[in-house]
């Protein structure tokens, strides 16, 4: 398995990987050539073709990087890595790519999609849909029947309160409690969150 990015998320994407059985990295790549190991392993700068027939998982934690390298690569991604401390409701679908931290519980009915990240201690409740590349931070919670759009990252400790609508590509500051939808691109904070601007992901 190839990990694709060799710094502090990576980490965790690693203790994930050693915990379970019959999985091992046999690449780690990163772009940044400063970075030159990570742990024992050596941290490879050059896209090879070796590397073309592995499954890889993203270990970036900016969603639109991460949405940008999977568009770029061409390989295969990994199913689901989810750590052996998740709790997970055998009615929820992961679809490959996304990644599940310690002690995060997933409840029945939910929909995550590709190359999501689950942070430690989050909650995600039922009937959920998790939409592409978003990120739902350590101890945020997802409370039932809520969208969260495409590229969205929820902040840590942040609440999103039942039948919400979350847009595409929003930034919910740590803390806020989220009370009404929110439009794409917003950036909210507060309690009750508030719209304080809009992100521009064209120009990033």
């Amino acid at each position: 398995m190839i990990v694709y990015g060799g710094s502090g998320h990576a980490k965790v994407i690693l203790d994930i990987i050693n915990s379970k059985d019959g999985e091992s990295v046999t690449f780690i790549f990163d772009d940044d050539k400063s970075i030159k190991t990570l742990y024992e392993f050596k941290v490879n700068h050059n896209w090879t073709e070796e590397m073309l027939n592995q499954k890889a998982v993203i270990a970036i934690g900016n969603n639109l990087t991460r949405k940008k390298v999977s568009d770029k690569i061409q390989n295969l991604f990994i199913e689901a890595l989810i750590h052996r401390s998740a709790v997970i409701s055998e009615e929820v679908k992961i679809d490959n790519g996304s990644v599940v931290m310690a002690n995060a519980v997933i409840n029945s009915s939910t929909k995550v999609g590709a190359h999501c990240i689950i942070n430690t201690g989050a909650i995600v409740e039922h009937d959920v849909i998790i939409e592409d590349y978003v990120h739902i931070s350590p101890s945020a919670t997802i409370t039932g029947n809520v969208t969260i759009g495409e590229g969205t990252h929820v902040g840590a400790g942040a609440t999103v309160i039942p039948g919400v609508e979350v847009g595409k590509w929003v930034t919910v500051g740590a803390g806020a409690v989220i009370i009404n939808d929110i439009p794409d691109f917003s950036v909210v904070v507060g309690n009750p969150g508030k719209v304080i601007k809009f992100n521009n992901i064209e120009n990033e």
